[in-house]
């Protein structure tokens, strides 16, 4: 069943804030390989003219997603979540992410399109640190794969 197109535009609450923690960054950029001092050490990341050790990339991932889950889980939506695959992601900074951010999600549905009897649901993530300031968007494509025929 082809997802309701009434949906796109439509925007959630924004999450309670998620505090970043030097260890939960510590643990990430081990997890994907990535050994820049800059997400560990604070004063690597002070000479780079950070207050604080700053996220990976890809770290702001972990709070989208978890924000998006909102959006799958609208019964209105009526998305079959136990079809849904993971199709692409990226994310447009304003600045990094630093340790002791509190940041907020609000997720907004961009686009839900039919392919080949696929459903594919873009869903944009903006998130803002405590004081409301941009930080980082992130978009995030869900392709709930079409039903088998018997």
């Amino acid at each position: 069943m082809a997802l309701d197109q009434s949906f796109v535009g439509r925007s959630y609450p924004p999450t309670a804030p998620y505090e970043v923690g030097r260890e939960k960054i510590r643990e990430f950029a081990q997890a994907v390989g990535d050994a820049n001092p800059a997400y560990t050490d604070p004063e690597a990341a002070q000479a780079l003219g950070h207050p604080d050790v700053i996220a990976p990339p890809t770290f702001v991932f972990l709070i989208t997603y978890r924000a998006a889950g909102e959006v799958v889980q609208d019964p209105q939506l009526g998305l079959d979540y136990s079809r849904v695959v993971h199709g692409d992601q990226k994310f447009a900074y304003t600045r990094p992410v630093h340790a002791g951010d509190r940041l907020s999600v609000t997720s907004t549905i961009e686009a839900i399109r039919t392919m080949a009897g696929s459903d594919i649901l873009d869903i944009r993530g903006e998130v803002h640190d405590a004081a409301g300031e941009h930080v980082v968007t992130a978009w995030i494509k869900l392709v709930a794969r079409a039903a088998e025929e018997a």
